[in-house]
Formats: structure tokens, C-alpha cells, sequence
């Protein structure tokens, strides 16, 4: 007798599966990746419980089930993710935006005026660059990877979100910044540490790239260097705005002190973390 699986019955067994495999928020993961797959939103998944399961669909959701139990990014699996309440597609070859980095946009926009140029350092999916620009329509912008590509991720991003007269995309190195002037410089950098990379979860250490993450000089080279740059790319009352990782406030802001910036301050996450560092221009 051929046994039948319901959505529900599948729906807890990918719960208890992904549970004992470790994973965070095992229902959620199971319900997103069987919606996915079913091409339902969650209330459809509800209002589909008995609902017998298909060999077809079966066969696609297996495989990915299996993939997420190794710890394979959901996302990577979706193909997107949301920030800023855009939907952006992602692929391994760009940093999962995540819901802190939202702070270095909002302190981006409380810094910005009615018209500008700025410069989004380590672009990677363009989340951070084209939620900034769904927002400052007056402001011209650039976003910068060493990663041909993570540019090419951006740009189908850019694309969908129809800003490609807003958006320049640049190949190039932080260390060596365009030969321009900016209003803002945003960055959210690799700072991973060598030291902190066997800690990270199986999902970023395994999957995601790690050019996108680790980083020498304890994790604070990229800093080192936008903070040097900073005194030539910015235009007088610039400001330099940056991520950081755990226990890097108190040096990034002197890297900041040291380079010339003023007016430098620390914004906490949602969380209570120091999350974003900032320094002006005069």
C-alpha cells in the first residue's frame, strides 16, 4: 500500500527533522520552504493541511529538505530574502542581508539631505544601496564589490526594482575607492576575525562567502582603510557610516578620531548591540 503524506503530516515530520538537526525556528524554516515549494503563502499552507502530496512534489521538496538539514541557508534555498520590506534576490555568492544592518540605513537617512551623492562600499546583493534609494530619489548612488559576482546579483536586483538610472555599479577594491566625491559612505565590511571563525554557525562558516566576511588585522582592516580614504572621498559635512561587528565600537571609533572625523557616535541595534559607527567630515 503506497503511503500518503499529507501537508500536515509532512509539515511536522520537516520540523521534527530540522529540530533535531539543530536548526533555529524549526517550524517557520519548514513552513517557508513548503510553501516555497507548493508555490503557497503560509495561509495556504494552512487551509491546505489535508491535502494529499503528489510523488511530484514530493521529489522537489525532498531534496531540499535534506539541504537545509545540512544547514544550507534557507534563504539560499528561497532565492531571496526580505530588508527594508524589498525582496531582493540572493545566491552564495552574496552576504544574506540580515534585519541589523536595517540600522545602518535608517542612520544613512537620518544623516542624509534632499540631494547627494553616496557610495555603498561592499555591496554585495544591493540591499543596502537600493533600499537607500527607494528612499532619496533626489540622491545618485554607487555600489562597489571586488566580486564580479556579487555585482551581477546587484544588478538583477537594481533591475527588478527598476533603479538603474539611480545605481552605478563598480568593480573595485575598498582599498581604493572611485575617484570621487561623496556625501555619504556606507559600509557594512567583512570584520569576521580569523580567531572567530570556527564559532560561527554552520550556515554562515559553510555557505556563505567568505570574502564577504573575514577580514585581517583582527577583523578591522576594511575599517583601517575607509577610514584613511575618508578624508579624500568625502565632501566637507560628509559623513562615513559603518557596521561593525561585536566589541569593535570603542576602536572603530578611535580609527574614526584618528583619521579626522568628527562628531562620531555609536547607534545600538534593536537588540542593545553597538551596531553602527559614524563620523563626519568638517
Amino acid at each position: 500500500m503506497v503511503e500518503t503524506w499529507t501537508l500536515l503530516r509532512l509539515l511536522r515530520w520537516t520540523t521534527n527533522f530540522f529540530d533535531e538537526k539543530g536548526i533555529d525556528n524549526p517550524r517557520l524554516d519548514a513552513e517557508l520552504l513548503l510553501a516555497h515549494c507548493l508555490e503557497l503563502d503560509r495561509v495556504g499552507l494552512y487551509l491546505n493541511y489535508d491535502r494529499p502530496l503528489s510523488a511530484d512534489e514530493l521529489n522537489v521538496i525532498r531534496p531540499l529538505v535534506k539541504r537545509r538539514g545540512q544547514r544550507e541557508p534557507l534563504q539560499y534555498l528561497l532565492g531571496s530574502t526580505e530588508f527594508w520590506s524589498l525582496k531582493f534576490k540572493v545566491t552564495p555568492d552574496v552576504l544574506i542581508p540580515r534585519g541589523d544592518t536595517e540600522i545602518l540605513v535608517e542612520e544613512a537617512l537620518s544623516h542624509a539631505a534632499e540631494t547627494g551623492s553616496l557610495l555603498d562600499v561592499g555591496t554585495g546583493s544591493g540591499a543596502i544601496v537600493i533600499s537607500l534609494a527607494t528612499e532619496l530619489s533626489e540622491w545618485q548612488m554607487t555600489g562597489l564589490d571586488i566580486s564580479l559576482q556579487a555585482l551581477h546579483v546587484a544588478r538583477e536586483n537594481i533591475e527588478s526594482h527598476q533603479l538603474e538610472q539611480q545605481i552605478e555599479l563598480v568593480e573595485g577594491n575598498l582599498a581604493e575607492l572611485p575617484q570621487q566625491q561623496y556625501d555619504l559612505i556606507v559600509s557594512n565590511p567583512p570584520y569576521i576575525a580569523r580567531s572567530e571563525w570556527d564559532g560561527l554557525m554552520p550556515e554562515v562558516r559553510c555557505f556563505e562567502p567568505e570574502l564577504a566576511l573575514l577580514a585581517e588585522e583582527n577583523g578591522l582592516i576594511c575599517y583601517q582603510q575607509l577610514a584613511g580614504q575618508a578624508l579624500q572621498r568625502l565632501n566637507s559635512g560628509g559623513w562615513l557610516l559603518v557596521e561593525i561587528g561585536c566589541h569593535q565600537a570603542t576602536v572603530v571609533k578611535e580609527l574614526f578620531s584618528a583619521a579626522g572625523l568628527t562628531n562620531l557616535f555609536v547607534r545600538d541595534d534593536y537588540s542593545g548591540q553597538p551596531r553602527v559607527v559614524g563620523g563626519q567630515l568638517l
